[in-house]
């Protein structure tokens, strides 16, 4: 039997709903959505119309058509930086950002003013850093990734979203870890975009995302991809209107169903009881792992979601990632996690770490099995 412990990649399992959802739509329903006025389609453009509701009230969103779908986080941050920012602005960003923030910022070149801020070893960012660089130059953006996908470790997004509106400067918020595990506040925290994964903490289908907005980033973003949208059709030129802008082709419509699936059933259960019970299961793993010897571990470090690092002193990362895999059944991912500069700030590059993480579906003897695992593999 096996134990699945890379719920940062992606949620293996979801609830029932989720495909019966996704099922009902391919075998009963099977339109498109703002593409005709039949019966079928009107009931796609009503599940779209529901998921965005059902987002706006997840993040705390004051409109539905500034919950932009996309094919996930990626493409949202993607849209939202590179919509975002013209030649000369200036965007700040953190050391333990996700490659779908480096790399669109790094291929803007020098275009742009682009400076890393680099966090502590525990992967925080200091804002006392981020103020006294805010204070230096006028800043267009602030990008944040809200919790690692490396180690887990949580920042103040509230702070930075503030101290962001002080200094003028557009929120960015990356939720693709915790969208699903905690609970986000879109006008707590002052962001002006929030990007999230489908298939993660919301526990729904891949290939679908979402883009949340502020009335001002709606506002000045441009669209980055453009076509058809079923709407303006007289028109080449790209609607102003929203969603429309942000949501050219043909949609995840099965993707769609099942998210508001999905979501319906995380707004249910909770956030925060969700982030309870994985602060729970670290406590426990955190607790284990101070028992070996012969490791290091990153993360479980206070406010934190299911995700944490482990390197070993005899053993190569790889060889026990598969050895967890085929002496134990435990599903890890070894490597850099697509997340350079987060393992060069916890001091694990270039031999990068494996990684466990765990979600709402992990207990805590499955937390167990992996400690005695480790165990194992460390006394060989």
């Amino acid at each position: 039997m096996s134990i699945y412990l890379d719920t940062a990649s992606t949620s293996a399992k979801r609830p029932e709903c989720v495909a019966e959802r996704m099922s009902y739509y391919l075998s009963s329903v099977g339109t498109s959505v703002n593409r005709g006025s039949y019966g079928s389609e009107i009931e796609s453009s009503r599940e779209l119309y529901s998921l965005r509701q059902s987002l706006c009230k997840l993040f705390n969103c004051d409109s539905e058509e500034r919950a932009i779908i996309t094919s996930g986080a990626t493409m949202s941050l993607n849209t939202a930086i590179l919509g975002l920012l013209c030649d000369g602005d200036r965007v700040l960003y953190t050391s333990m950002e996700h490659n779908s923030v480096l790399r669109p910022i790094a291929s803007l070149g020098n275009r742009i003013d682009a400076e890393m801020l680099m966090c502590d070893a525990e992967g925080r960012l200091d804002t006392d850093e981020l103020v006294r660089s805010l204070k230096r130059k006028k800043t267009r953006a602030v990008i944040l990734n809200h919790a690692s996908n490396v180690c887990g470790t949580l920042q103040d997004a509230e702070t930075v979203g503030k101290l962001c509106r002080e200094y003028g400067a557009y929120f960015i918020l990356d939720c693709s870890q915790t969208a699903g595990h905690v609970d986000i506040d879109m006008q707590a925290c002052c962001a002006d975009a929030i990007a999230a994964s489908g298939h993660k903490g919301l526990m729904g289908p891949s290939g679908i995302g979402v883009l949340m907005l502020s009335q001002s980033m709606a506002e000045v973003l441009h669209p980055i991809v453009f076509g058809g949208t079923g709407s303006f059709s007289d028109s080449v030129s790209q609607p102003e209107a929203l969603p429309d802008r942000f949501e050219s082709g043909t949609p995840n419509v099965p993707g769609i169903f099942g998210l508001n699936a999905a979501l319906g059933f995380v707004n249910l259960e909770g956030a925060e009881n969700m982030h309870a019970h994985e602060q729970k299961l670290t406590g426990r793993f955190v607790e284990g792992l101070r028992e070996i010897e012969g490791i290091r571990f990153f993360g479980g470090c206070g406010d934190c979601v299911g995700t944490c690092s482990v390197t070993f002193d005899n053993i190569d990362n790889a060889e026990a990632a598969y050895r967890l895999e085929t002496e134990f059944g435990i599903y890890t991912r070894c490597g850099l996690h697509c997340a350079p500069w987060a393992h060069k700030t916890l001091g694990t590059y270039p031999s990068g770490s494996v990684r466990f993480s765990y979600g709402y579906y992990n207990n805590e003897a499955e937390i167990d099995s992996a400690i005695e695992a480790l165990k194992s593999i460390t006394r060989a």
